[in-house]
């Protein structure tokens, strides 16, 4: 795999208000709450890039240099869990794109990671030899957080709200939250 990047990031995963509650903020001005946002959107990242899963929904591109070779070897899709797959498109030998009929692939969601499979009997098709000829969009991410992630979230926003000026190091207690949801061995 090439590489991929988000091209819908997810909704605010944790209402302000909740937020503005769980650091015992009575009132605050906009600009505040502005803060408390990016204070989360810093821990979110951190969170999906430390657990290797992506929360909240949100849509995702990976590109590939080529199509797996052999019967059982797939893409595989970073980030997920992965709800839907969009679309995939390739570069075919004479330089156009085209999009792969959905009857062709198969998602399978049932291991570490999500992979797509050529459907049985399908021969993947031939691609011109550039990089991320392959790509495939697709909507990852529960809507709903897990009970840890969101509390480690939280705990997360606390100590950047707490120690802003300072540098620290990412609290012990949400990296053994967010433990719980990360997928180890990928």
């Amino acid at each position: 795999m090439s590489g991929f990047k988000v091209i819908t990031p997810p909704a605010q995963v944790i209402m302000t208000a909740d937020i503005k509650t769980h650091l015992r903020h009575v009132t605050t001005t906009g600009a505040q709450d502005a803060e408390m946002v990016s204070f989360l959107a810093a821990a979110l990242d951190h969170a999906q890039e430390y657990c290797g899963q992506s929360f909240g929904s949100q849509t995702l591109e990976a590109a590939f240099d080529r199509f797996p070779c052999g019967s059982y070897q797939a893409l595989e899709l970073p980030r997920g869990p992965v709800t839907s797959v969009t679309s995939v498109k390739y570069i075919d030998e004479n330089g156009t794109v085209q999009t792969l009929v959905g009857a062709n692939y198969v998602l399978d969601d049932y291991g570490l990671t999500t992979k797509i499979y050529r459907s049985f009997g399908i021969v993947w098709p031939t691609i011109q030899d550039v990089a991320n000829a392959v790509k495939v969009v697709y909507v990852a991410g529960a809507a709903v957080l897990p009970a840890a992630v969101r509390a480690a979230l939280l705990m997360h926003v606390y100590e950047m709200d707490q120690h802003r000026s300072a540098d620290i190091d990412v609290p012990a207690g949400v990296i053994s939250l967010l433990d719980t949801a990360k997928r180890w061995g990928r």
